[in-house]
């Protein structure tokens, strides 16, 4: 099921209007990797500078996400989901979740990256709630969980307004080297995170 944001609701989390736009949500298909990876690659770049080598960062960062997204959209499995919002027909979001991944913490919410100039106006947050409904639509008693690098602290407030918790700090191994500080958020119940149906048009 696909929908449409219709007029500009609140976002309740940031106090800020969403986009005037009518944003398609829709899950990602393989025509999708080249967008998706290309927008994953923006982020990581803008976000994860100090974290990621910056020889990764100005040089394999796009193949690398590009080798990733073949993968897991050329081989779509039950066992995940990734979910797009597109703007008159472009990319600039987009949602990845592993369903039961973690035996006490749940689905893995693995990526979510929205466009540069799209933030705060909303995308994120439909993203967050368009992957709790497909967690809870699977397993409602699971929670979800994602990690959240130490140094990106505007993530993290985002993440805590939505009601997530830091409960553990961790070391990852990122592509491109190094050891950054990164730190669980969980939400035990995510239904707290589904969107209100005020605004949506429903295309089936």
């Amino acid at each position: 099921m696909v929908a449409q944001t219709a007029g500009a609701p609140l976002d309740s989390a940031s106090g800020v209007l969403v986009a005037w736009c009518r944003m398609l949500y829709r899950d990602a298909t393989a025509q999708d990797i080249e967008a998706v990876a290309t927008l994953h690659a923006d982020s990581w770049r803008r976000h994860y500078r100090g974290a990621l080598a910056d020889s990764y960062l100005d040089g394999d960062v796009f193949s690398d996400r590009r080798a990733v997204w073949s993968d897991r959209l050329t081989q779509p499995g039950p066992e995940r989901s990734t979910v797009v919002a597109e703007d008159d027909g472009v990319v600039v979001g987009f949602v990845h979740t592993v369903f039961d991944e973690d035996p006490t913490w749940g689905a893995l919410l693995d990526n979510l990256h929205v466009a540069h100039g799209l933030k705060r106006q909303g995308v994120g947050r439909e993203l967050m709630g368009r992957s709790a409904g497909a967690v809870t639509a699977r397993t409602p008693s699971t929670g979800l969980y994602l990690w959240v690098l130490a140094q990106n602290t505007a993530a993290q407030g985002f993440y805590g307004a939505l009601g997530g918790t830091a409960v553990e700090r961790s070391f990852g191994q990122p592509p491109g080297g190094g050891r950054p500080p990164n730190l669980r958020y969980a939400w035990p119940d995510p239904s707290v995170l589904l969107v209100g149906e005020a605004g949506r048009v429903e295309l089936g």
